[in-house]
């Protein structure tokens, strides 16, 4: 199962591959459902793929805004800046935007926006006839309801699982947009559901959800056959993104994980499943407290270890063939890069085994995204 990171800037990114994440998804300056965050021109966004691919990750990018007529032509230079840079995925809202992808750049992958509210297996099969190879469900359904979809899906489907929630159905609210003029659908939502609303004059806010977090429940998702477990959260931190795909590694293999510390590293008043389990009520509902942010800061420096270093994830096969005249070595990862290097001196007889001594120095790829896998020895 895909874990899927956010990737709201430079920084966001390398926390998410260093971390352990299988694929990010970001977005370019324009079209994106998250405007506010740092997001990437075309030629970071060129950079940014490079540096992924060559670590084995993924790179979604989102044009998932709704378009006007007028902006058809910088949509398509968005389509462009995506297929040239070498992405795996366009993430798109907008019908129009898968379009323009299907015309200039028929290679690119489509995946269904979550804002396409798409939940259940009719939606999933015109996505599938359109074109689209995945599609992001609505975070709105039960975990059976997911099951349902997956049985018969002709297409990959990808479910969020942790990160904020909108009180409107797969984010299409039109909240922000008359208060504020600032339209969440545009990708320029200003999170008017969390300031205190309440018919009753309390000041409650009535209207927030808790962070979703169903880290617990990956290892169903993933045997009910969903193909991504997706990560909310472009205009986060690189700790938050970190600790979030830690969370979820550990989940998928088995292993114990942090739930105080991913709560600690940002949630409102706590965490709901309330969806994904089939029971809305109103534990769902919560806000940023004071507690909570001072709980971020205190644990912030802790996760800050989780994306440190280089994370040693592509495997390289190495042969060292011994000749007359020197030594040959050569580098192969499973991609089919192939590197070859050739000594310049003259090999001397050994009076022992020196396999265990080269695959020691062939180990010693600290700093790197490379791991030597094994060595075969020749001649």
């Amino acid at each position: 199962m895909e874990i899927l990171a956010p990737a709201g800037d430079g920084e966001a990114l390398r926390a998410a591959v260093f971390s352990g994440a299988h694929a990010v998804y970001l977005g370019l300056k324009q079209f994106s459902a998250r405007r506010t965050a740092g997001n990437f021109t075309p030629e970071e966004l060129a950079g940014a793929t490079a540096f992924c691919h060559a670590r084995n990750v993924k790179v979604y990018v989102a044009v998932n805004t709704t378009l006007w007529p007028g902006e058809l032509a910088a949509a398509a230079d968005c389509v462009r800046a995506a297929a040239e840079a070498g992405a795996d995925a366009l993430i798109v809202q907008d019908l129009a935007a898968a379009a323009l992808a299907r015309r200039m750049a028929p290679g690119l992958l489509l995946h269904g926006s979550t804002q396409m509210s798409v939940h259940s297996p009719a939606g999933v099969r015109q996505l599938a006839a359109m074109g689209f190879s995945r599609v992001v469900l609505a975070r709105e359904l039960s975990l059976a309801e997911v099951r349902a979809i997956a049985q018969d899906s002709p297409i990959e489907l990808e479910v969020f699982v942790h990160g904020a929630l909108c009180m409107s159905v797969s984010g299409q609210c039109y909240m922000s947009a008359f208060l504020g003029g600032r339209s969440g659908n545009r990708g320029g939502c200003a999170g008017p559901c969390r300031l205190p609303f309440a018919a009753d004059g309390s000041g409650a806010a009535h209207l927030s959800l808790k962070d979703l977090c169903a880290v617990a429940s990956l290892p169903q998702l993933a045997g009910a056959g969903v193909a991504s477990a997706k990560i909310e959260g472009r205009l986060r931190g690189p700790e938050y993104v970190a600790a979030a795909v830690h969370a979820c590694g550990e989940s998928l293999a088995g292993r114990p994980w942090d739930e105080a510390l991913l709560r600690d590293v940002f949630s409102r008043s706590g965490f709901t499943n309330g969806y994904l389990a089939g029971r809305m009520d109103g534990s769902m509902f919560g806000v940023r407290t004071p507690e909570d942010t001072a709980a971020s800061r205190a644990a912030l420096p802790a996760v800050r270890g989780l994306y440190r270093r280089e994370r040693q994830a592509v495997p390289v096969h190495f042969t060292a063939v011994c000749e007359a005249d020197g030594v040959k070595l050569t580098a192969r990862d499973e991609a089919g890069n192939l590197a070859i290097v050739y000594g310049e001196e003259t090999p001397l007889p050994a009076e022992r085994d020196q396999r265990p001594a080269i695959q020691k120095a062939l180990e010693k790829t600290g700093g790197t995204p490379f791991y030597a896998a094994g060595l075969q020895v020749e001649g």
